[in-house]
């Protein structure tokens, strides 16, 4: 079972209680890097707006759908079909491709100074489909993924004995992406080592995922066991990537977690926002300690996404 986390109710505590709760904060991202966030505050219309957009896109003729599939290999955004990724090969490990489909969109805002190198990987255009209503419902989406990031990012930065405002300046810019999953059904058996989505563990700084209520499938690595996540309704579920896992020098875990495939499943749908600090942000052990050598976050993700590729 996940530990739950309120963010409204830690924003307005008072000094005692604030403190006992980033010393649970900080001991969820030690123990797991998982928890189930609950006062977030995202207004439950702009969930439902972007469920129902990213419903109608999968729900379209796979022709329309590779409408707006990446130009070419290692374009970031777009429509991936089936086939089109394994995840597990990020940690080495050779596997068959997912049985899963994705829509993917980044940034909304290109900083006027942004590099050659940012422009052309996390700052090309986003691949909008021809389905109504979807770039608002996605763009107020992504909006309110970011704001709530910059929160969570805040009151990691108090678990961390940091000041509330440490990491603002490594996330003025975020090339952070948010990605829509559809899960079709499984029927047969999956070929060996074959999942929804393999083994690994994301990239960056944490991971805002909206699972499909009551939904099942996703499992994370504690010890030698799969543990089930549940998908509680009107929460998120929080996990810490790499990247802050070598921002803390290993204090916090980046977790194996995957969507395992079984014979029988029903479709399922989830969303899934990367948040990642700027281009340029160099990341650097908090504690001062030569545990990790320093990375820029951009060429950083740049690597770890050109791995998971077929």
């Amino acid at each position: 079972m996940l530990s739950r986390f309120d963010l409204a109710a830690f924003e307005t505590a008072h000094q005692d209680a604030r403190h006992d709760m980033a010393r649970k904060l900080d001991q969820i991202c030690r123990d797991t890097g998982f928890l189930v966030l609950e006062g977030h505050g995202v207004a439950p219309e702009t969930i439902a707006d972007v469920w129902r957009v990213a419903e109608a896109f999968f729900a379209q003729k796979p022709e329309a759908k590779r409408s707006v599939a990446p130009p070419y290999q290692g374009y970031p955004y777009g429509y991936l079909g089936p086939d089109a990724e394994a995840l597990a090969r990020s940690k080495g490990e050779d596997t068959p491709p997912d049985l899963k489909e994705s829509f993917n969109g980044g940034p909304l805002r290109v900083p006027a100074d942004a590099s050659a190198a940012a422009m052309g990987f996390c700052y090309q255009p986003t691949l909008w489909p021809d389905v109504p209503g979807f770039r608002a419902a996605w763009e107020a989406y992504y909006a309110a993924m970011e704001e709530l990031a910059a929160r969570v990012m805040r009151a990691f930065a108090v678990a961390l004995d940091l000041s509330d405002h440490h990491f603002d300046p490594f996330i003025a810019h975020p090339i952070s992406a948010l990605r829509a999953l559809h899960y079709p059904a499984t029927v047969d058996m999956p070929l060996d080592k074959q999942q929804r989505a393999g083994a690994h563990t994301d990239y960056g700084s944490l991971t805002i995922l909206l699972p499909q209520p009551g939904s099942q499938g996703l499992q994370v690595k504690q010890g030698d066991t799969w543990v089930d996540v549940p998908a509680p309704e009107g929460a998120f579920v929080i996990n810490i990537g790499d990247l802050m896992a070598r921002w803390t020098a290993d204090r916090w875990v980046s977790t194996l977690h995957r969507v395992v495939a079984k014979p029988g499943q029903p479709a399922r749908q989830s969303l899934a926002f990367f948040h990642q600090p700027d281009w340029d942000s160099e990341i650097v052990p908090l504690d001062g300690s030569d545990a990790y050598p320093a990375v820029r976050s951009g060429p950083y993700l740049m690597d770890k996404f050109q791995a998971t590729g077929v």
